[in-house]
C-alpha cells in the first residue's frame, strides 16, 4: 500500500481543488490545478514522461475539439440568437416557456457539448428572461438541469460520455436509441420538480413579446447546419467519431468565409487542457490502484448480479462524481468496468449516472457552474437553491434510467 501515497496524495490535493477551487488561497482555477496535478506525477516518479504522454487520449480531445469548432460557427452564424427569439415567440405562458427552455437546452446538449451549450446559450436566456419581465432562477435551475440530462442522450453530449463511447466501443446511433427514452422522462421529471417548486413565482405573470428579430448570417447559418448534419450521419454510419467530428470543423472552416481565428476564440481551449491534465492525474492513481490489487477489492463489493451491480454502479457514481466530478469518476472507473458481469449494460449505466449526478449539487457538473457564473451579476443561484430541485432529479432520473436499463436488458433487447 506504500506505492499508494504519493499518487493518492497528489490525487486528493487535485481534485480538491478542482471541486472547489475558490476554498484556495491561489487564484488558480480547474485547469491550472489539473496541470500541476499531472506534472506532479510526473515529477514524483509515480510516472515517467512517456507514460503521461500515452495517457493523453487523443481520440477524446480530437473529438471534443471538433464539437467545440462547430458550435463556434453556428454561433458566429446566430443560431442561438434564433433559439433564444423563437422561446419567447412561441411560449405565452410562463409554464410552457419553462417547457420550451428545457427542451431546447435538453436537445441542444444531445448535438453538442452540453458545457458549450450553457456558454453560448445562458446570455441569450437572460436577456430573454428580462426582457419578457420574468424571474431568472427558474429557468436558469431548469437549463443546467436539462442540459445535463439531454446531454445523456448521446456520445457526443458530455466530456464523460465521449469517454464512454471511446473506451466501450459502443456506436451513435444505437448507445442514442437506448438513452432516448431515458433522457426524455428525465426531462420530464425535471419539469415537473422545477415547476412544483416554483409554480408561486409564476402566478400572475406574463411574457411580453419580443418584436425584434435576432441578427444573424444566415450562409453562415445554412452551412453550419448543413455540416453539423453531415457530422451527425458520419457518427451513425462511421465508427471514427473523432475523425468525422474534425473532419466536420475542417470542411467548416474551409466553406465559411469567415477568419478561422473568429470561430478558434469561441473554442474553450482550456477546457481541453483541462482533460488533457486529468488524463494524466487518473491514469497515475489507475496505475497506483492495479498495483496495490484493489481493483479486485472493489469489484467484489459491487454484488453477485447484474441487477446488483448496476444499482451499486449508480449509488458510488452519483456520490463521486459530487466528490471528484464525473468527469474524473468515469477515467478511474473505465478500467474495471470490463471486469463486471455484463460491461456492455454497466457501460450505459456508468454514463447515465454518472452525467445525472450532476445534477445533485451546483458544483456536481460544469454546466452546473458555468449557467451559475455565467448569471452571477444578474441572478444568484445559492448552494442550498439549487439542492432543494437538485436532490430530487437526481435521484428520480438515476432511478428512472436504471429501470429502463435493466428493463431493456430483461426483455433482451440489450
Amino acid at each position: 500500500m506504500i506505492q499508494l501515497f504519493k499518487p493518492l496524495i497528489i490525487f486528493l490535493v487535485t481534485y480538491y481543488h478542482i471541486a472547489a477551487p475558490k476554498m484556495s488561497f491561489l487564484k488558480l482555477d480547474r485547469p491550472s490545478w489539473a496541470l500541476i496535478g499531472a506534472v506532479l506525477m510526473v515529477a514524483t516518479g509515480v510516472m515517467t514522461l512517456q507514460e503521461a504522454y500515452n495517457a493523453i487520449d487523443l481520440n477524446t480531445i480530437a473529438l471534443l475539439f471538433g464539437m467545440m469548432v462547430l458550435v463556434s460557427y453556428m454561433k458566429l452564424g446566430g443560431f442561438f440568437k434564433v433559439v433564444s427569439f423563437s422561446l419567447q415567440r412561441y411560449a405565452r405562458r410562463p409554464a410552457l416557456l419553462l417547457v420550451m427552455v428545457i427542451l431546447a437546452g435538453g436537445s441542444l446538449s444531445a448535438l453538442f457539448v452540453n458545457d458549450t451549450v450553457c456558454i453560448m446559450f445562458t446570455p441569450l436566456l437572460l436577456h430573454l428572461l428580462t426582457a419578457v419581465g420574468l424571474p431568472p432562477v427558474p429557468y436558469l435551475i431548469a437549463l443546467a438541469m436539462s442540459s445535463n440530462i439531454g446531454s445523456a442522450c448521446t456520445l457526443t453530449g458530455n466530456p464523460q460520455n465521449m469517454l464512454v463511447g471511446i473506451f466501450s466501443g459502443w456506436g451513435y446511433a444505437r448507445f442514442a436509441a437506448y438513452m432516448l427514452p431515458v433522457a426524455l422522462v428525465g426531462l420530464a421529471i425535471n419539469y415537473a420538480v422545477v415547476y412544483l417548486l416554483y409554480r408561486r413565482r409564476f402566478l400572475g405573470l406574463t411574457v411580453r413579446q419580443i418584436s425584434e428579430k435576432p441578427d444573424i448570417d444566415a450562409p453562415l447559418l445554412r452551412k453550419s447546419l448543413f455540416v453539423l448534419a453531415a457530422v451527425l450521419a458520419g457518427f451513425c454510419f462511421l465508427k471514427n467519431m473523432p475523425l468525422v467530428a474534425v473532419a466536420g470543423a475542417a470542411f467548416m472552416i474551409v466553406i465559411a468565409d469567415r477568419k478561422p481565428s473568429e470561430a478558434f476564440e469561441k473554442v474553450d481551449w482550456t477546457l481541453l487542457l483541462f482533460f488533457t491534465g486529468l488524463f494524466i492525474v487518473t491514469n497515475g492513481m489507475n496505475k497506483a490502484i492495479a498495483a496495490a490489487g484493489l481493483h479486485e477489492k472493489v469489484l467484489a463489493c459491487m454484488g453477485g448480479t447484474v441487477a446488483m451491480q448496476a444499482v451499486s454502479l449508480s449509488a458510488v457514481s452519483v456520490v463521486a462524481s459530487n466528490v471528484v466530478s464525473n468527469v474524473p469518476f468515469v477515467m478511474l472507473s473505465a478500467p474495471w468496468i470490463g471486469r463486471l458481469l455484463d460491461p456492455r449494460i454497466m457501460w450505459l449505466v456508468l454514463a447515465m449516472s454518472s452525467t445525472f449526478a450532476g445534477n445533485l449539487t451546483l458544483v456536481g457538473s460544469v454546466a452546473n457552474l458555468i449557467v451559475a457564473e455565467s448569471a452571477k451579476e444578474t441572478a444568484h443561484i445559492g448552494f442550498r437553491e439549487y439542492l432543494k430541485a437538485g436532490t430530487v432529479v437526481t435521484l428520480l432520473t438515476v432511478a428512472a434510467g436504471l429501470c429502463f436499463i435493466l428493463f431493456y436488458r430483461r426483455i433482451g433487447i440489450l
